[in-house]
């Protein structure tokens, strides 16, 4: 079995897009994107002396690099202005607006456990319908800018 080479600054690159995608607001935690990368290296090269099929080894590496990290609040949010209100923004602007009232809604959120499979649970119709809530109503009252 021939390895396959993964070292940190992969895992560090990887784990960066899918934050900066999807946690945005993490994105600027380099001690905890380091860590991860460093552990998902260690895994994965840990996992390959032990043995294991190089898919076996990818797949342990990526359990620890995205633990915790695949409920996302942003993403839920994004969700609910591109579904919920596709006509009130230019499609950019969604971002934005996301980035935005995300820091707002860490009181609606705070009402459910978010684990990773969150958004395959009944709660998340609940949560979706709150945030579709907050937002028609800050923005009668604030406006999109």
């Amino acid at each position: 079995m021939k390895k396959e080479q993964k070292d940190f600054s992969y895992y560090q690159l990887k784990l960066q897009e899918h934050i900066e995608a999807s946690f945005p607001e993490r994105s600027g935690d380099s001690k905890f994107i380091q860590q991860r990368a460093r552990w998902a290296a260690n895994a994965y090269e840990g996992a390959f002396r032990s043995g294991n099929h190089i898919n076996k080894c990818n797949e342990i590496a990526d359990y620890i690099l995205y633990e915790g990290l695949h409920f996302s609040k942003f993403d839920s949010l994004f969700e609910v202005l591109t579904y919920e209100f596709p006509d009130v923004f230019d499609e950019l602007d969604f971002r934005d607006f996301a980035l935005k009232v995300l820091p707002l809604c860490d009181e609606i959120f705070g009402q459910y456990e978010l684990t990773d499979d969150f958004a395959y649970t009944t709660d998340y119709d609940l949560l979706y319908t709150e945030l579709t809530g907050f937002i028609a109503i800050w923005i009668e009252q604030n406006g999109i800018r």
